[in-house]
């Protein structure tokens, strides 16, 4: 029995990193209102490794086409749709179970949305004298959406921090919530009371994250806990694709050095932590401090220093060579960097600017470090040429890099959110908006899209390839059948021959039986001539 339940649901999709899904922000949240007085228990969903396969909603339809046919081949993206974690039934009777008179569900992404109703939904059905808030990043720019569906009694937008516990006060005295920082409801009238996202200013202020409250085991790699880390909010950039810049309610706040460290002691005391993952939209944008985290992290760790890594991205100007070389010796072993694209044209939609210069000298310095990097793209936003982005293919191809291709969706809250509505181009629903369900089809088409994703797995194919010393075969037929006894690595290089005879790409059913995908002929043709221009470089 607890007064406040706070639920991570689970997920519905063809994949789940379970790396990116730790629930930080609710153990954030679950500390304020420790700290207030509430006892507090965390839902992770998530926290279980069960999957189960399930149909592929009608939501998805446009993108199963593209993925129907079971592939073992290395240029595999997806085949099954499946529900990761808990049942909407086992978290209906744990919310009963625990009695709290308030239930938070966090609804981080909008394409999950559906998700979070469903869980208040089953909450409300199960623990019907309960109060149900949402929050996270969806509620905040669609509050509106969230309040149409009737299970859920509250709203909170911006920083949960700020106002969950507020929220809990006013329940429990019986108040209004009418002050409650950040908070949306429905008045008696039906009209909606909407706040603006509420904002914790001194982040250095708010209390550690209540580590407990995590299931960590379930987070492990190699025995050792994996934690995640914000050591700063929003960015000091504006592009048009993201939700988080600087115009946004987010701004960009930076936590002190000393903050972060004392965080990071707290996640280690008694546990053995084998990986940090920097969720921070820029990590690195400050030198100076960067440097001092780094020299923290390897005085506090010493030689037992965790694997360190920002996954969300890294922008290639602040890379110099000190700091990759600091990256280095203070655990990172992969630089994930941000490149959007090459292309002039696109850049300026994007309002991005030409990072190529820095983006090779980074990749100059991780080579003199001996560290990996991955080069990300972005393909199919709106009036993004196809071609352009096999170009970026290309440019990645002629460097030390693997290929990250993320396919365009839809942020509520950005820029090109809302010239998507302008166009007519959002999906139907929320759960479209989403990149596996290759959700605009416009300049670039879905077949466009799927095609330059599966470029990059080839892409990354070769690269592995010559890395492991092998060369590339000779352009080759391939047959309609390959032994299914064979090693990835063999029925890679056998459809890769083919790839360089035809440019079909293909893949390979469990018996052995080999198909062409459906990718554009032209953006494969424009691929393979680059390739054969020019050598491949390895990583």
């Amino acid at each position: 029995m607890v007064d406040i339940l706070l639920i991570q649901p689970p997920i519905e999709d063809y994949y789940h990193t379970a790396k990116r899904t730790i629930p930080y922000g609710l153990a954030l949240i679950a500390a304020a209102l420790s700290e207030r007085g509430y006892s507090v228990s965390l839902l992770d969903a998530l926290a279980n490794g069960k999957t189960r396969v399930i149909p592929t909603p009608k939501e998805l339809s446009q993108a199963r086409d593209y993925y129907g046919r079971p592939d073992q081949g290395p240029f595999a993206l997806f085949h099954k749709f499946r529900h990761y974690g808990y049942s909407l039934d086992h978290i209906g009777n744990e919310a009963r179970s625990s009695k709290a008179f308030l239930v938070g569900i966090s609804s981080l992404f909008t394409a999950y949305s559906d998700m979070a109703m469903a869980v208040a939904r089953q909450v409300r059905k199960r623990h019907p004298n309960c109060s149900i808030v949402v929050g996270g990043h969806h509620p905040t720019a669609l509050p509106e959406a969230v309040l149409s569906e009737t299970a859920v009694d509250f709203v909170l937008r911006g920083d949960g921090e700020a106002g969950l516990p507020d929220l809990a006060d006013a329940l429990k005295q019986g108040n209004s919530p009418v002050n409650v920082p950040g908070i949306a409801f429905r008045n008696p009238d039906g009209s909606l009371h909407v706040s603006e996202p509420a904002i914790c200013r001194h982040l250095e202020r708010l209390p550690a994250p209540d580590f407990s409250a995590i299931r960590r085991r379930s987070y492990q790699r190699f025995g050792k806990d994996s934690i995640s880390i914000t050591a700063g909010r929003g960015c000091p950039f504006n592009c048009s694709y993201c939700a988080t810049g600087k115009n946004s309610w987010m701004g960009y706040r930076r936590r002190t050095v000393s903050s972060v460290l004392d965080e990071i002691r707290l996640a280690s005391q008694s546990r053995s932590i084998g990986f940090i993952d920097f969720e921070d939209e820029n990590l690195t944008m400050d030198r100076r401090w960067f440097l001092d985290l780094m020299e923290g992290i390897r005085g506090h760790f010493g030689e037992k220093l965790p694997e360190l890594r920002a996954m969300n991205g890294l922008y290639p100007p602040t890379l110099s060579h000190e700091v990759v070389q600091t990256m280095k010796i203070s655990g990172f072993k992969t630089l994930n960097l941000s490149l959007g694209s090459t292309d002039s044209v696109q850049l300026k939609r994007f309002n991005r600017p030409d990072v190529r210069n820095a983006f090779d000298q980074a990749l100059q310095s991780a080579r003199d470090q001996a560290l990996s990097a991955v080069g990300y793209i972005i393909v199919g936003a709106p009036g993004q040429d196809p071609t352009s982005s096999v170009e970026d293919l290309l440019y990645l191809a002629r460097r030390r890099v693997l290929a990250g291709v993320s396919v365009f969706y839809p942020a509520p809250g950005s820029a090109d959110y809302l010239r998507c509505a302008d166009l007519g181009l959002l999906p139907s629903s929320f759960a479209a908006m989403r990149a596996t369900a290759l959700p605009i089809e416009q300049r670039t088409t879905r077949t466009d899209s799927v095609t330059l994703w599966r470029l990059g797995r080839l892409l990354n194919f070769i690269k592995s390839t010559l890395a492991d010393g092998f060369g590339l075969p000779a352009p080759a037929s391939v047959g309609n059948r390959i032994d299914p006894a064979m090693s990835r690595q063999e029925k890679g290089l056998l459809l890769l021959a083919g790839f360089l005879k035809d440019g079909w790409v293909r893949g390979i059913e469990p018996d052995g039986t080999v198909y062409r995908h459906h990718t554009s002929t032209e953006l494969c043709e424009r691929f393979l001539k680059g390739v054969k221009s020019r050598p491949v470089i390895v990583c």
